[in-house]
């Protein structure tokens, strides 16, 4: 069903992980999915991003009788060049002490500086000696009011860890207990990624938890929303090596609004499709498609109901037509969030897609 790329078999995880995900998987309900057929395409190799600063505007021409200002952009900030081209990661991660999950990892809650916000998450450190890859996993739309730290994809970052990942699991401002803050067009959420992926690379080999952690091997897993989040991230050419979509938002904001406004019943998305339509498409990740570097693996049940599978479809088409690396997969019978064996084909072919473009553990 979906675009295609590089067909590869797929060794199967430890038996511990297969089973103890399987049965989180079918708690919800049962799946007699069928296996999915991955499509080949060719590979580029991502370069290594280099942050820049903003370029200064040039000035106006002035008469004698009068001083020319440039209007304001009513949507600077938000605009996918714009987040190209400013700095991020001011400030430092804060841990709490540690809480031993497993045999195999650690959990510690983390606190991070976001643009003047506290942001909440927490860190998945597997056991050894490193260095590990490592991995942001990035919810999905819950509403803020019932929103956990520990929320559903808590399952994905464990699984990861559990296979030697360094996992780190950002709740986004106005997710309690992080700070409320602006977020036109989800864009503060993106932000508050960046910001993350940054005081990663500056606290990456100082003592704590990232001591261990490899700057230069950071990938991202983000499903619905957070999918959604991780395009706009690799869209702003952060220095991610590799990014797994699944059942992920549009690239194309106009779709998501249009989406959100029926999902709401009008109460959210009126204001963003009412955005001119040529400043919507400087914030739209779609239209920046060719600036992405990061290698990306794409997710989608077919059996979804609340983010339609040809959005993937179509993202699939367009990076394969860009020559990007790319790798896609459908997945008969499973719903927005998978509840049957295609949710462990999912972990399975991310740890595959994250030991090829990030390196092994």
């Amino acid at each position: 069903m979906i675009c295609s790329h590089s067909a590869r078999s797929i060794d199967t995880l430890p038996g511990l992980l297969a089973t103890s995900l399987l049965i989180s998987m079918l708690l919800g309900a049962c799946s007699g999915a069928a296996a999915p057929t991955p499509f080949p395409t060719p590979a580029v190799h991502p370069t290594k991003f280099a942050a820049s600063g903003a370029a200064a505007e040039p000035e106006l021409p002035q008469t004698a009788a009068s001083t020319v200002s440039p209007t304001p952009d009513p949507y600077r900030g938000l605009t996918i060049a714009d987040l190209r081209s400013r700095t991020y990661g001011a400030g430092m991660i804060r841990f709490e002490p540690e809480q031993r999950v497993s045999s195999r990892f650690s959990r510690y809650l983390l606190e991070y500086p976001s643009n003047g916000l506290s942001v909440h998450g927490f860190l998945n450190l597997p056991h050894g000696e490193g260095p590990f890859p490592v991995v942001l996993v990035l919810h999905g739309y819950i509403d803020p009011d019932l929103y956990q730290t520990l929320t559903y994809t808590t399952r994905y970052a464990d699984s990861l860890a559990n296979e030697g990942f360094l996992v780190l699991h950002p709740n986004y401002r106005n997710y309690p207990p992080s700070d409320p803050g602006p977020n036109a067009y989800r864009v503060g959420y993106a932000v508050d990624v960046l910001n993350l992926i940054a005081l990663i690379e500056k606290q990456a080999g100082r003592p704590g938890p990232l001591e261990y952690a490899d700057p230069d091997s950071i990938g991202l897993f983000g499903h619905s929303m957070g999918g959604g989040i991780a395009l706009r991230v690799i869209a702003a050419q952060a220095p991610v090596q590799a990014a797994v979509l699944y059942g992920s938002m549009s690239a194309d904001e106009q779709l998501n609004f249009e989406k959100i406004y029926e999902w709401s019943e009008g109460q959210r998305g009126a204001d963003e499709l009412n955005t001119p339509a040529s400043d919507l498409a400087r914030i739209s990740p779609v239209n920046y498609l060719d600036g992405i570097q990061a290698a990306v693996s794409i997710h989608h049940g077919e059996g979804d109901r609340l983010v339609p599978p040809e959005w993937s479809e179509d993202l699939c088409r367009r990076l394969t037509a860009l020559g990007k690396t790319v790798e896609c997969f459908s997945y008969p019978g499973e719903p927005h969030t998978f509840i049957g064996y295609g949710g462990i084909q999912l972990i399975e072919r991310a740890v595959a897609f994250y030991q090829e473009h990030l390196g092994p553990p």
